[in-house]
């Protein structure tokens, strides 16, 4: 894979658990649009219709969606820089663990 392309100030997302080894995974998004990415396709449940209205270090319960399909109803991690593991903003995606919802999360989240 190249990388050359890639830059500091990118916003990034990976799989930050192993692949289809447990019921649960987590995706992070990292980077100064994690944010507007994740408005995009996550709907919260609760009162909080926003990610610019959710503190830091806060859980969210919601749906993440592929457009109009649901994809899977997940749970997001709010970190606000610099007070993140990465020392950006970072959103961390719970979803079930299974490999095709893994990949269409991050599908969507690299198509947004």
């Amino acid at each position: 894979m190249n990388l050359e392309h890639i830059s500091s100030k990118d916003t990034i997302c990976a799989l930050a658990t192993p692949a289809g080894t447990g019921a649960i995974a987590i995706i992070r998004l990292s980077g100064a649009d994690a944010f507007n990415i994740c408005e995009k396709v996550f709907v919260p449940n609760g009162k909080l219709k926003h990610i610019s209205e959710m503190p830091s270090h806060t859980l969210h319960l919601g749906a993440f969606f592929d457009q109009l399909d649901l994809v899977d109803e997940v749970l997001i991690s709010v970190f606000r820089h610099p007070a993140s593991y990465t020392g950006e903003d970072v959103i961390e995606i719970s979803c079930h663990g299974s490999i095709y919802i893994q990949k269409k999360i991050i599908e969507v989240l690299l198509s947004n």
